[in-house]
């Protein structure tokens, strides 16, 4: 058995977050990188729920978070498909995934003034 550690670095000012940093024993080089946002999601089988840590900088973007969401839902249905091997509903989260980018696309293009 091998131990790997990860550790996460986040610096906050008042309520919001200035800066997430991150750095991992197996990285591929001996680095300390910056994030924008992070979403972390750790199963508790004792109690059968999923504890969360859900962190975003607060510069931010909309775009930039479109793109996290669009990219980690993607990720999400190729570990479920990996962990399930149920191809038909990593299909579905992936076109999920898909009908979300666009509907957030549409979101974002909208004037600011419109509902």
């Amino acid at each position: 058995m091998t131990k790997s550690d990860i550790r996460l670095s986040v610096y906050r000012e008042d309520d919001s977050v200035k800066r997430i940093n991150w750095e991992a024993d197996d990285a591929p080089a001996d680095m300390n990188k910056e994030a924008k946002a992070m979403l972390l999601a750790l199963w508790d089988a004792d109690a059968r729920n999923s504890l969360r840590i859900d962190l975003w900088t607060q510069d931010m973007t909309v775009h930039d978070m479109n793109d996290f969401f669009y990219q980690t839902l993607l990720t999400m249905a190729d570990t479920y498909q990996s962990a399930t091997n149920n191809k038909g509903l990593m299909a579905e989260i992936k076109m999920f995934a898909r009908e979300f980018a666009e509907k957030a696309a549409k979101f974002e293009a909208r004037p600011s003034n419109m509902p």
